[in-house]
């Protein structure tokens, strides 16, 4: 309890120093992977508050860290409203070596990315050439439910195919989607998966198992 307190100062001293648009979120994870956020500063960023979940992204380290959780530094996220984050996502291990709470912060660069491309438009040349990436920012979801739901529309956007219209294959490859996704750490998320695709959840973990 003492460490939990030692980050919330922490969390509020950097809040307090970047200003609302950053937000900083602290999970623990002694119970489950589902309500993990135990102090939020600025929810307003994300529209997260107490007793939400963790990100795909978070779900998907989990799945497939070997023991060894690095922390993943100033990469691009974005909110359900299209707003882009700067994102930092801190692991913080207990005395057994076992994940206990992960320190995350978002800032909304949405404005001064705003501003970057103003300034961008009026010193570039017309026939220079502009390269350009898709970072891909995954979107930041509120709970648990909400972020199953946008992995199994990924799932189903990967396959390219309608559910109704799905082979075997095509659910074997969206069911492990779903599994390397970390989707399967949710609580239950084996019943909604079943159901969306139709099958029993013997046929579910049956066909994970086929890829292993």
């Amino acid at each position: 309890m003492a460490y939990l307190e030692m980050l919330k100062q922490i969390a509020a001293g950097l809040a307090a120093q970047f200003g609302e648009n950053c937000e900083i979120v602290i999970h623990d994870f002694k119970d489950s992977t589902d309500n993990t956020i135990v102090h939020i500063e600025n929810g307003h960023v994300t529209g997260r508050k107490l007793g939400d979940g963790p990100s795909g992204a978070v779900l998907n380290a989990l799945k497939h860290h070997d023991g060894t959780l690095p922390d993943k530094l100033a990469y691009l996220t974005k909110t359900e409203t299209g707003r882009i984050l700067k994102s930092s996502t801190i692991y913080i291990k207990d005395e057994t070596d076992s994940l206990r709470y992960i320190f995350g912060i978002n800032y909304d660069i949405t404005n001064l990315l705003a501003i970057e491309t103003s300034i961008h438009s009026l010193i570039t040349c017309q026939d220079a050439e502009t390269p350009s990436a898709d970072s891909s920012p995954k979107v930041i979801t509120h709970d648990v439910n909400q972020l199953l739901d946008e992995l199994i529309e990924q799932s189903v956007a990967l396959v390219g195919v309608p559910v109704p219209l799905m082979t075997k294959e095509d659910k074997i490859k969206a069911i492990n989607f779903l599994n390397d996704s970390g989707a399967f750490l949710i609580t239950k998320s084996g019943d909604k998966v079943a159901k969306f695709f139709g099958i029993s959840k013997y046929t579910l973990y049956s066909y994970v198992d086929i890829n292993k």
